[in-house]
């Protein structure tokens, strides 16, 4: 299992991050300061760690420098916003740089990203009779190929990233389509349509009165 150190001094967003990738299916471990995370990365081995830079004991800045040591792939996650910053961290060696807030969306496919890069990821997922090819965009319902078009595609995907979680219209056109929702557009609705209908979800994705719509599976 792919085993992930998540390095934030505010434990409500520690928590946040633990509970939505673990429930992506990866290990977690949250640490609340630098020279707690410095001990546990020599201690233990990562497969990626999400650090936040304003640390007590040893800032993300200064941890960066003792990580390059270990070859572990690092995300900043962080509230400092401006460009310098963004570059600084990028030189140090860190992968990517996500500016807080967030949508669990955006940090999810990050890490997938990341973690492919290092031939870490997950390049499968697999929900009751349902496999998702990642890499290759493809889907499998009870060991049936279904074609899905690539809007279908990011939206199961969107779906699954986020299962259990009532998800605005708003957010799914935003994710998907990458416009603004004018409150109006008949479009998400009728993709999610068609998405029941083809994997044959018409019980799992749940309509959510005047928000969206839920992917509903067991754990």
């Amino acid at each position: 299992m792919i085993r992930i150190l998540i390095i934030e001094d505010e434990e409500y967003i520690a928590d946040y991050i633990n509970l939505a990738l673990s429930k992506a299916g990866y290990d977690c471990e949250c640490i609340h300061d630098g020279q707690a995370a410095a001990d546990a990365i020599e201690q233990k081995r990562y497969d990626l760690i999400l650090l936040d830079i304003m640390l007590p004991e040893i800032n993300g800045y200064e941890l960066m420098e003792y990580i390059k040591e270990f070859h572990t792939p690092v995300i900043f996650i962080t509230a400092k916003t401006r460009l310098e910053d963004k570059v600084k961290g990028l030189k140090l060696g860190a992968d990517d740089y996500i500016t807080k807030p967030f949508e669990m969306a955006e940090l999810t496919a990050r890490v997938e990203s990341v973690l492919r890069r290092y031939h870490k990821g997950k390049s499968r997922i697999t929900i009751a009779d349902m496999e998702i090819d990642i890499d290759s965009r493809t889907v499998k319902k009870a060991g049936q190929k279904v074609e899905l078009t690539m809007k279908e595609m990011e939206l199961l995907l969107l779906f699954v990233r986020n299962r259990n979680i009532a998800l605005y219209r708003d957010r799914i056109y935003e994710e998907v389509w990458g416009g603004e929702y004018d409150g109006q557009s008949r479009t998400v609705d009728l993709h999610v349509q068609r998405l029941k209908k083809k994997l044959g979800l018409e019980t799992s994705i749940i309509t959510v009165r005047k928000i969206g719509y839920r992917l509903e599976v067991d754990e």
